[in-house]
């Protein structure tokens, strides 16, 4: 026989691939009692960002079957709706509602995302199985909720998908795919065999996040994320097989073909470390690293409001990744270039000293004021600001604004490096977490619905109670 390089010999599961398994199986991420309450508190952020996005009718109608007029009988519901559809629709529109105002938490490092995105698939799935009869406890999603933020957080802690160009929703769509299989009943080696097709699908582009191609499809790629997922769970739960070295193969694997070549590895065990350390938005409906940069701007909107028309230039200090990411020139073409355009939402905080969802639609975006002040914006990096934010001591998101004016005069320099929803300010955030929580909820509710619904976040019994309330 001769000799060849390519052994058809199939290797054990790659190592990563075993440990998230082995995690998703083993660990009991119950016992942090900080853990748990902050999943409740992000569980209870998701619903209200999801009935708030049922209002903008770009996100409404792509609710529903993914076939017209076909329905699934005591299927899985869609938050805010009287949809029943199969898991994996189910599994995209409510992914779909919770991420499209980008107002859910998220998490940045090396790679950033949104492990609220994961709830797409957690609810599909347990709803499916609590709707077959099956008693699901909000419990359940909790347990789940606290391991995909940790698959997905830990992920992203060394690894950037986004520097080779590939979309951070590959991390959504791995962490819903380990889970997924978990909650409908796989073994392990079904769980490997799932996660496996999830590396191999490879990722979707960033093009859609970017100018000039920026558009809607940032707001449903985690919905489309989590669909996939359930499906290639529900796949393997049918018997099909995975791929051992799915990553690790040479030439053909992920690592080979979509990461340079370079390995990846878990910097950290997992844990519950990315739950009880996850960002919240809790102020502004804007993209994390322009967090503190319309804080800032809100601060000086009583100064600016009478004096916008004498400005000179605006300085912004940013980091690196707020460069990279959300800089921007040039003309906005619809909601999703404004709210990933950092100098849009800082004329916003400046002129309104406020900035809502609707601030990003058309009919506030025709104010000429906002392109006048866009003009003027001088944005640099701020090393400082770069090098806290990559300190894992730290992790702070800053922005700092000056004004200058013809005069020679200039405003106070507002440098905020950590924003509202950082758990550095936790004490001050939750409370108003939870006014934002009321708030978005009472745009599809009446006030006594909102408030025992709330109620219910707040009860000892909790945790005990069945996945019905969730649905109302």
């Amino acid at each position: 026989m001769r000799e060849s390089n390519n052994s058809s010999v199939r290797p054990d599961y790659d190592d990563l691939i075993q440990e998230i398994v082995n995690y998703v199986y083993d660990c009991d991420v119950m016992k942090s009692k900080l853990a748990v309450e902050t999943a409740k508190y992000a569980l209870l952020d998701s619903i209200g960002c999801a009935l708030l996005a049922i209002n903008f009718p770009a996100c409404s109608k792509l609710l529903g079957p993914s076939v017209p007029g076909t329905t699934m009988h005591r299927g899985s519901r869609v938050l805010g709706t009287q949809f029943e559809l199969d898991p994996m629709s189910s599994a995209f529109n409510n992914g779909l509602l919770i991420r499209w105002l980008d107002f859910n938490d998220t998490w940045l490092a090396a790679e950033w995302g949104h492990p609220s995105d994961n709830l797409g698939a957690i609810l599909g799935c347990l709803d499916y199985l609590n709707r077959q009869g099956k008693k699901i406890l909000i419990q359940k999603i909790i347990e789940a909720m606290i391991k995909a933020y940790e698959i997905q957080g830990v992920l992203a802690l060394n690894h950037s998908f986004n520097k080779v160009g590939l979309d951070h929703v590959l991390l959504v769509r791995v962490a819903s795919t380990a889970i997924s299989t978990w909650l409908l009943g796989g073994t392990k080696e079904q769980a490997c065999a799932a996660l496996s097709q999830a590396w191999i699908d490879g990722s979707a582009l960033r093009t859609y996040r970017h100018a000039p191609n920026t558009g809607s499809r940032k707001s449903w790629a985690a919905g489309d994320a989590c669909a996939r997922a359930v499906r290639l769970s529900f796949l393997t739960l049918r018997g099909e097989m995975g791929y051992p070295s799915a990553l690790t193969a040479k030439r053909w694997g992920f690592e080979a073909v979509c990461f340079e070549g370079k390995s990846i590895v878990l910097e950290r065990p997992l844990g519950s470390y990315v739950m009880e350390n996850i960002l919240f938005k809790i102020a502004y409906p804007a993209e994390f690293h322009a967090q503190t940069a319309v804080e800032a701007a809100v601060k000086l909107n009583s100064e600016i409001v009478t004096r916008w028309d004498k400005i000179q230039n605006i300085e912004v200090e940013t980091t690196e990744a707020g460069i990279r990411i959300i800089d921007k020139v040039g003309p906005l073409n619809n909601p999703a270039d404004r709210d990933h355009c950092l100098q849009y939402m800082i004329a916003i905080g400046l002129l309104k000293g406020s900035l809502s969802a609707e601030d990003y639609e058309e009919a506030e975006a025709t104010d000429a004021r906002i392109d006048a002040l866009r003009e003027i914006m001088l944005v640099r990096e701020n090393r400082e600001f770069t090098q806290n934010y990559f300190d894992p001591n730290k992790r702070a998101i800053g922005n700092a604004i000056t004004i200058n004016y013809r005069d020679g005069s200039k405003s106070e320099r507002v440098a905020i490096e950590y924003p509202l929803g950082h758990r550095a300010r936790r004490q001050e955030g939750i409370p108003l977490l939870l006014e934002k929580a009321r708030k978005n909820l009472r745009s599809r509710w009446d006030e006594q619905k909102t408030e025992n619904f709330m109620k219910l976040f707040s009860e000892e019994s909790f945790l005990s109670q069945s996945i019905e309330v969730l649905f109302q």
